[in-house]
C-alpha cells in the first residue's frame, strides 16, 4: 500500500503506522551474498558505466552547447579510453544508458554490446522518477527496454535509475517488467533481495553508493557553486580501500563511473589502476552486474518473477 500524504502534513505528526508504511514500501531484504563466488573465486568486481552523455543537459530541459559537448565528449573520447582499457584487460563491465545517448550514439550502443559487456536500463532521457506519475514512468521504462533491445540485439536484463532516483512506483514497474535486478538503492555492500511492503520479490539489488561513484568527487558546474574538490589520487585511494575491504570480507566491489567524467586524459589510470590492484589480490571474478545477480539467485534459489509485461503501447 502506498502512502498518501497531505502536502503540510509534518513528519513529526506522523502516526506510527504511517512512518512505518513509508520505511517498509521498499526494504532490504535477506542478504545474496553468496558462501563462494564463481569458481572458487573470493571476491568479485563489478564495473559500471553511467553513459548519460547529453541527456544530464536535455533532462533539464537545457541548450547550453557547453554543457551538450561535454556529454559528447563522454562518447567521443571517454568510451574509446574505456573500452581499451577494459579490453587490455579482458575483463567486462556493465553500461547503463537512457535510451536517448542510446539512440544518439548507437554505434556506441552497439559496440560495448559486441565487446561482451552488458547494456542496462538508465531511463528515457534521465528523468527523475520521483516527479513522475506511474503511467509515465512506465511509458518511460518500457520504451527505455524496447529501444536497447533494439540497438543491442539483447533485452536488458536489469535497471539503474536516474540519479539513482527510486519513486513509490519503480519496484512495481521492475517487477513488471520481469528484470532479473535492480541498481538503484545503497542498504548494504552486498547483493540483497528486495522487498515490497516486506514480501520477498525475488528481485536482486545490486546497491550503489555515492562513494564509490565519480561524479560527486569531480562534479563541477560553473554557474553554481559545486567545484571539484578531490584529485584523482585522493579518488584512486578511496576506492582501492572499498576495494581492499571487499576482498577481505570476501564480498563484492562495485564501482560507478561516467565516460565523461573517469574517461579524461587524467583520470583513465583511475580503472587501470583499481583493474590491476583487483587482479593483484588473486582470485578475483570481475563480472557484469547481470552476470552477478544472476549467480546470487541461482546461489540463493530465489524463486521466479513476474512475466516480463507486454511491450505494445496504444
Amino acid at each position: 500500500m502506498n502512502v498518501t500524504l497531505p502536502p503540510d502534513t509534518k513528519p513529526w505528526t506522523w502516526s506510527e503506522e504511517t512512518w512505518r508504511q513509508v520505511v517498509s514500501h521498499v526494504r532490504a531484504g535477506r542478504s545474496l551474498k553468496p558462501g563462494v563466488w564463481k569458481d572458487g573465486a573470493r571476491f568479485a568486481v563489478a564495473l559500471s558505466f553511467d553513459s548519460d552523455h547529453e541527456t544530464n543537459e536535455l533532462r533539464e530541459g537545457g541548450r547550453s552547447y557547453s554543457k551538450l559537448s561535454q556529454g559528447q565528449y563522454g562518447n567521443r573520447s571517454g568510451i574509446p579510453r574505456i573500452l581499451a582499457t577494459l579490453a587490455r584487460h579482458s575483463v567486462p563491465a556493465s553500461f547503463f544508458m537512457p535510451a536517448v545517448a542510446a539512440l544518439l550514439h548507437d554505434r556506441e550502443a552497439r559496440s560495448v554490446a559486441d565487446a561482451g559487456h552488458e547494456v542496462a536500463i538508465h531511463s528515457w532521457i534521465h528523468e527523475l522518477n520521483s516527479v513522475l506519475d506511474y503511467d509515465t514512468e512506465r511509458d518511460l521504462a518500457l520504451r527505455a527496454r524496447d529501444t536497447l533491445t533494439k540497438l543491442t540485439g539483447r533485452e536488458p536484463k536489469g535497471m539503474r535509475t536516474a540519479s539513482w532516483d527510486f519513486s513509490p512506483w519503480t519496484l512495481k514497474i521492475v517487477r513488471e517488467m520481469g528484470l532479473l535486478y535492480d541498481s538503484s538503492l545503497m542498504a548494504d555492500d552486498e547483493p540483497y533481495e528486495l522487498l515490497d511492503e516486506g514480501q520477498p520479490t525475488g528481485i536482486v539489488e545490486l546497491p550503489v553508493e555515492w562513494i564509490r561513484d565519480d561524479a560527486v568527487y569531480f562534479g563541477m558546474d560553473r554557474f553554481k557553486g559545486l567545484r571539484p574538490h578531490s584529485g584523482p589520487p585522493m579518488v584512486l585511494d578511496i576506492f582501492l580501500r572499498e576495494l581492499d575491504v571487499a576482498a577481505e570480507e570476501g564480498g563484492l566491489f562495485q564501482l560507478t563511473m561516467h565516460p565523461h567524467i573517469t574517461g579524461h586524459r587524467s583520470r583513465i589510470f583511475i580503472l587501470d589502476e583499481v583493474i590491476r590492484a583487483a587482479k593483484a589480490k588473486g582470485s578475483v571474478w570481475f563480472a557484469t552486474h547481470e552476470e552477478i545477480c544472476r549467480y546470487c539467485a541461482s546461489e540463493a534459489g530465489l524463486s521466479a518473477r513476474a512475466p516480463s509485461v507486454d511491450s505494445s503501447r496504444s
